[in-house]
């Protein structure tokens, strides 16, 4: 089944303190006061928050008549100031945002569903925001109500632990005895081989006193890659994946990876991240299809990979439906997010194919097309059945 919205988001705990996800469910029944007037409707709204910003995705459930177009209003009774959005055109006077369909999706059936999200501004924060209403009809009520059980891709409302429990693979390198990577791991190079090294590195490491480190080479299919020899195949029915990873060059406008997992739904062909256009995506080697779109607006729903740090980067791959997730540093990437739901600048072409990954291995390096050399460490690395945090 699709990886559902999160319905009670994680908590990012960072240095200023717990970083609080919240999720509103409101469902009543009011009058219809015009044929253009739903006369009940529910909004679904998740956000993640973190220092100085936030993002909210927004489900709207039409229970009233057929409506050929919508407008969702809301008030938000802190900080927040909405600075963009996607699948809408939100605008916001004072405490009061309006989101209004785009040309695309103005179609609202009864029982119909539309989401769309938002981007901005936070101070300090606030209370989940109030006053729903569709096309001028309040959606009543104000309360809150929580899952009984967190979706299968959210990490739960307490962080992961960062203890990798029962993973599958679980190193921080420190069994490494040469300089060159051995054991549980192994040098290789998919497709071609360039120029590109990889070693045991002893003077940088995110813990203890050892990493990967890989030095990749710009030029056309130029790969080098350390593969973990453990069988992933059988790792589910969501695989999760938690890795710290320090690099040394910002990413490049063309496309590179850094992660590559053999994927037999792909006849084998690799599910990758990496970048393009200075930020991070998923990319599908069998149709080079990009999770976001590299679009402005898609590029800009992702991140850039910090440089001269350890970051650390997790992500989460359903084996039965075609869904994504994806986290840096505990903030969720909106634009590395898929759920089976078409939202645009972000799936458009991901959702292209419907057969859900399968993921039989794990390999960590560089892989360039074109220009971008870069030197990468990577450490402490779990997969598991489970999410493991940072």
């Amino acid at each position: 089944m699709p990886i559902p919205v999160p319905r009670l988001a994680r908590r990012a705990w960072t240095a200023a303190g717990a970083v609080c996800a919240l999720a509103l469910s409101l469902l009543v029944a009011v009058p219809a006061s015009g044929s253009a007037a739903a006369s009940g409707c529910q909004v679904d709204y998740t956000v993640n928050e973190w220092t100085g910003g936030y993002t909210a995705e927004l489900r709207v459930t039409n229970a009233g008549p057929a409506l050929s177009d919508w407008r969702v209003t809301w008030t938000y009774e802190g900080d927040q100031h909405v600075t963009s959005a996607w699948n809408a055109a939100v605008t916001q006077t004072g405490h009061t945002v309006t989101a209004v369909n785009t040309a695309w999706n103005g179609a609202l059936a009864t029982g119909g569903t539309v989401g769309f999200g938002v981007q901005g501004t936070s101070g300090a924060g606030g209370p989940v925001p109030t006053g729903f209403a569709l096309n001028g009809v309040s959606c009543g009520g104000d309360t809150t109500t929580p899952p009984t059980t967190p979706p299968p891709t959210t990490p739960p409302t307490t962080p992961p632990s960062a203890e990798c429990g029962g993973a599958v693979v679980c190193d921080d390198f420190e069994n490494q005895a040469g300089s060159v990577p051995a054991g549980d791991w192994k040098f290789t190079a998919p497709d071609c081989q360039g120029t590109g090294t990889a070693a045991v590195d002893t003077d940088i490491a995110h813990s203890g006193t050892r990493s990967l480190r890989l030095d990749g080479k710009a030029g056309y299919c130029n790969h080098a890659f350390v593969a973990s020899t453990a069988d992933l195949s059988s790792v589910g029915p969501v695989l999760y994946v938690r890795m710290w990873v320090r690099h040394t060059t910002a990413l490049p406008a063309a496309h590179v990876a850094f992660v590559s997992m053999p994927d037999s739904s792909q006849g084998g062909k690799a599910l990758r991240i990496g970048g393009q256009n200075g930020a991070l995506q998923w990319n599908r080697e069998s149709d080079d299809a990009t999770l976001p779109a590299q679009s402005p607006t898609g590029v800009g729903l992702s991140r850039p990979l910090p440089t001269g740090t350890w970051q650390c980067l997790r992500f989460a791959v359903d084996t039965s439906a075609p869904g994504l997730d994806t986290w840096l540093d505990d903030e969720q990437v909106p634009g590395l997010h898929a759920d089976g739901v078409p939202t645009r600048d972000i799936d458009d072409q991901w959702l292209s194919r419907t057969t859900p990954p399968r993921p039989t291995a794990l390999r960590l390096g560089w892989e360039s097309y074109g220009t971008g050399d870069d030197t990468l460490w990577f450490d402490d690395v779990a997969v598991g059945s489970s999410p493991v945090g940072c």
